[in-house]
């Protein structure tokens, strides 16, 4: 509710005070009387009219600040009125200031989302509308365009490795990630020990089975793995053994009849 300064005698310099005061200390609800006469009801009513501006702008602030700032409701904006002049040029001015400030959270969002559903092809345009982005809206958007390029980069060299190696026989291969470091290093790391692993494996089994082949039955496979490839490589050097022994007793036999 508006609080009037009552005065019975006119706009004197006591009165002008009180209400100057109330405005300087944020009471916008603070009001002259209406119905004065002459210059007095003209003053009135400018001043009136003034902090009814201030007021209307102050309320529009606090609710665009609870809607946007924590409602998320990011399409909110201060609602055109009678606004003129400076005030609405204040206006324009709030609007376009909680625009630029929406507008790189909804790509940083919209970028994000996308790569949570497995789509590293997004980017965060870093000059919207042409005009480019500065300091921290400029810096957060080109870290996360970098994140989504590692990300990017990691996601093909591993497919691709994992294509050579396992669906081509292509072995040797190695993921190459150019200028990681810290956890996306470790990936790369890991996913290259994991296919040289492979790879010396496959190759071992090969040879063993090679030699095998030609007739050479004491080659032996060597690996320093564990669980089930252990297993099959203890399996391949139990059947050479078998093998060599089957070979020494039937060219035994065969000596001693023959």
């Amino acid at each position: 509710m508006d609080t009037v300064i009552r005065t019975d005698q006119g706009l004197d310099t006591s009165v002008l005070l009180e209400f100057l005061a109330a405005y300087a200390e944020g009471d916008f609800s603070a009001r002259l009387p209406a119905g004065l006469a002459g210059g007095d009801g003209r003053v009135a009513e400018a001043l009136n009219r003034v902090i009814g501006m201030n007021q209307r702008l102050s309320q529009q602030l606090e609710r665009l600040a609870q809607q946007v700032g924590r409602e998320g409701r990011v399409g909110q904006r201060v609602q055109a009125g009678a606004w003129t002049g400076s005030w609405a040029r204040s206006v324009d001015a709030c609007n376009q200031l909680v625009e630029d400030l929406v507008a790189p959270s909804v790509e940083i969002a919209r970028v994000i989302e996308a790569v949570a559903r497995g789509d590293l092809s997004q980017s965060v345009p870093l000059d919207p509308g042409g005009t480019a982005l500065r300091g921290e809206f400029g810096r957060t958007a080109r870290s996360v365009n970098t994140m989504v390029h590692r990300l990017s980069d990691f996601s093909s060299e591993v497919t691709r490795v994992a294509r050579e190696v396992g669906t081509e026989g292509r072995l040797g291969g190695q993921a190459d990630v150019r200028d990681v470091s810290g956890t996306w290093k470790d990936l790369t790391d890991n996913v290259n020990l994991m296919a040289a692993n492979l790879t010396e494996q496959v190759r071992g089994i090969a040879r063993v089975v090679t030699a095998v082949a030609q007739g050479d039955l004491e080659q032996r496979l060597v690996v320093e793995v564990k669980g089930e490839v252990a297993e099959l490589a203890e399996t391949i050097n139990r059947m050479t053994r078998t093998l060599a022994t089957f070979a020494e007793q039937v060219t035994g036999v065969a000596r001693e009849v023959g």
